[in-house]
């Protein structure tokens, strides 16, 4: 199986990307795991719904255009579905001839409305709202999780 991560901005922090090599190493005895970052917009302090809008269409262009045709889309959304498994719902998808899952994180605005039309589906991990950064190593640690879980291996060491 093939994931693939499209995600606005880069990573700052330091720590953040160790966690992210970290699980991205984990995962390569499951799956092959491609990260997309595309650029984010700097959002003006005190920025108009309009401008937001804007800003969300240029950033969802940006996803658009690594979107590929045969994936299943996931969109990382907050009014998404949240499933007590995802080792279950991964497995059906595999099991329903799914090869290549896209994730896609938004930006600190969220996700443009093509980009969430475009989605196959939308989950959500919590009505809380998480940096988008750190959301990165909650996904990579939930696909990690769940592969675990699917291969009938232990999680916790």
């Amino acid at each position: 199986m093939k994931i693939t991560l499209v995600t606005v901005g880069k990573i700052k922090e330091k720590y953040l990307e160790a966690a992210i090599a970290e699980y991205s190493k984990r995962l390569g005895r499951y799956c092959r795991l491609e990260i997309v970052q595309v650029a984010d917009e700097k959002t003006p302090d005190k920025a108009s719904e309009l401008q937001e809008a804007q800003i969300r269409d240029k950033e969802g262009e940006r996803i658009l255009a690594h979107i590929k045709e045969d994936a299943y889309v996931i969109a990382l959304a907050i009014d998404g579905k949240q499933r007590s498994s995802e080792a279950a719902w991964m497995e059906d998808l595999g099991v329903r001839g799914e090869s290549h899952l896209q994730f896609i994180i938004g930006g600190s605005l969220g996700l443009s409305q093509a980009v969430l039309k475009r989605a196959d589906t939308k989950i959500s991990f919590s009505r809380l709202t998480f940096p988008h950064q750190l959301m990165r190593v909650i996904l990579l640690e939930q696909i990690y999780r769940s592969f675990r879980i699917i291969k009938g291996e232990p999680y916790h060491k």
